[in-house]
């Protein structure tokens, strides 16, 4: 059995489950890279930060943090935005930059969601030098366009 102000860790999902907006059944502890010292790091120079050694799911934990009643949580809603802003154009001119040279070390550092947002830009670079070269046999309409459109045809007949 626990006492009153007992610190457990548990998975975030048990957490959500345990928040009561009647009762106050649990508090979470913010983990340090949300506290106020990195957000001073982060609001001085987001670049610098390792964000896959401090948590590789840093955009998405900390939003599902803000699901938490924490008189922090407009601060740390406008860091992790910020963050996200100041390192995006980063990574998306390396990813189109740095074709052909070793990326590894920068994308080391990089949050899941940077890295994949990385990933779409050197593949987007690829696919433009491909048919630029006369490499690509067609164009082809995304995935996105092709949806929309037989949407689009689908309502028109309902």
């Amino acid at each position: 059995s626990f006492v009153q102000g007992s610190k457990l860790e548990i998975p975030l999902w048990l957490a959500k489950g345990l928040r009561d907006s009647k009762r106050r059944i649990i508090s979470v502890e913010l983990p340090k890279i949300y506290r106020e010292a990195w957000r001073t790091v982060f609001s001085a120079d987001a670049n610098v930060v390792d964000l896959h050694k401090m948590g590789p799911y840093y955009y998405g934990f900390g939003s599902q943090l803000l699901n938490f009643d924490n008189p922090e949580n407009p601060e740390i809603a406008q860091t992790i935005l910020q963050t996200f802003i100041s390192r995006f154009r980063r990574i998306m001119d390396s990813s189109q930059n740095a074709y052909n040279e070793d990326t590894s070390a920068l994308v080391a550092r990089l949050d899941e969601l940077e890295r994949a947002l990385f990933r779409a830009g050197q593949k987007g670079l690829n696919d433009f030098q491909c048919w630029e070269k006369g490499q690509a046999s067609q164009l082809t309409a995304s995935s996105l366009v092709q949806n929309y459109g037989k949407r689009k045809f689908s309502d028109v007949d309902g």
